[in-house]
């Protein structure tokens, strides 16, 4: 599917006419490829959504910085597969002149794209995978990593269960990169917060039944019941354990990654209480309520998911580079994003680090009773900000190759 951005007419062509040849050297063409999951585990917290908030970043920068540039649209699914994803971007990169890929979605695409683009040297922005190895062993000079992470997701969630109490755990785990990272991520927040893990249990991607797991776990004893997963699998997950009695036999059910596509998928019946970690909730303040808004008048009526406001956030910013330095060069473009201020509804005190992590404000919330909320998307409640430097994986902590150089 290829979409022409909006926003070309009269001022573009008049504009053309004026400037001539100079013109078109200043401001290349750009083509943005949004590869992401269009059916699968995480086609809602994605997929469609995903390129519907590129649109809006397009069409913004066409409003204002990159006024007069050609930006083309175009969009793909990965399959959750790293082979069909890499396929693409090649195609993308080699044929059909794509400069830079935003969102992926699926770890496992994410890491074979970002071998890919660095090779290239195409600017590739990872909103939806969660794997830290992307700003670790796997980084990349052209590789930013934009929303949220593995550790960002433990790091919160673990220090609040552990401090209300809740010291021993047990894993139920997505079987493949994303899942892995996560499972590690979070047990070594649980220890190291004086915590223990008493084991794990390994399920295959878009699993539709997990009571032999969720059997394990309740047989385990621990007083946290983990889910290292996310999208549909996390959904399906959820109702279970609630149909299992996992927290009316005791036990405190923790989500380590869930959207808000997943809250609405739930209800407010099964989703009540669960505690989880965010880097965008569309009711934050006047300029997320405003641009979700926005959003969701472009989108099927639905509210942004922050895997969707981070591929805006992150298409936006690369336009401005861009615009800035009239190339579409990877490795001159990726330096411009380093350098350039993050400005826009969806971040909070971020900046971009030199192995590519992309930190800013995160949100423990818990999900309200059904009799709390005001109804519509009013699902969540803000229970803690973790300041950017410390939601993140530390800086003397990463393995990026770059940082020696």
């Amino acid at each position: 599917m290829t979409l022409h951005a909006r926003g070309l007419a009269a001022g573009f062509c008049l504009g053309a006419m004026l400037a001539g040849p100079a013109m078109a050297a200043e401001q290349p063409p750009v083509k943005i490829g949004i590869l992401t999951d269009m059916s699968g585990t995480y086609a809602a917290m994605g997929g469609a959504g995903s390129v519907a908030a590129a649109q809006l970043a397009i069409d913004d920068c066409l409003a204002a910085e990159c006024k007069g540039m050609k930006i083309e649209l175009v969009s793909a699914d990965n399959q959750n597969k790293a082979d069909v994803g890499a396929a693409r971007a090649r195609e993308w990169f080699d044929q059909d002149g794509v400069t830079a890929i935003a969102d992926l979605t699926n770890s496992a695409v994410a890491l074979a794209v970002q071998g890919i683009a660095r090779e290239k040297n195409k600017v590739v922005m990872f909103s939806g995978p969660a794997t830290t190895a992307l700003t670790n062993k796997e980084c990349s000079p052209v590789g930013f990593h934009w929303m949220f992470d593995t550790y960002s997701q433990s790091a919160g969630g673990a220090k609040a269960t552990v401090r209300a109490g809740g010291k021993s755990w047990y894993f139920i785990t997505v079987d493949y990169a994303f899942g892995h990272s996560l499972e590690a991520d979070t047990a070594k927040a649980v220890k190291a917060l004086g915590g223990t893990v008493t084991g794990s249990v390994r399920h295959p991607l878009n699993a539709p039944d997990f009571a032999s797991y969720l059997l394990q776990a309740q047989s385990s004893r621990a007083q946290v019941v983990a889910l290292a997963n996310g999208g549909q699998d996390t959904v399906n997950a959820v109702k279970q354990a609630r149909e299992f009695g996992i927290v009316d036999g005791g036990q405190r059910l923790v989500s380590l990654l869930i959207f808000l596509s997943d809250l609405r998928a739930l209800g407010l019946e099964n989703a009540q209480g669960l505690s989880y970690v965010d880097g965008f909730y569309w009711d934050y303040d006047d300029a997320t309520r405003a641009w979700s808004s926005r959003f969701e008048k472009a989108y099927r009526g639905l509210k942004p998911t922050m895997t969707q406001a981070g591929v805006y956030s992150s298409v936006l910013h690369y336009l401005r580079a861009v615009a800035a330095t009239g190339t579409t060069d990877g490795r001159k473009v990726a330096d411009k994003m380093r350098e350039l201020p993050i400005k826009d509804p969806i971040m909070h005190n971020a900046s971009i680090r030199p192995d590519g992590r992309v930190i800013h404000d995160m949100y423990l919330y818990e999900v309200k009773k059904p009799g709390e909320s005001k109804g519509g998307w009013d699902y969540s409640k803000l229970v803690a900000t973790i300041p950017a430097d410390e939601a993140f994986q530390p800086l003397a902590d990463s393995t990026c190759p770059l940082l020696k150089q």
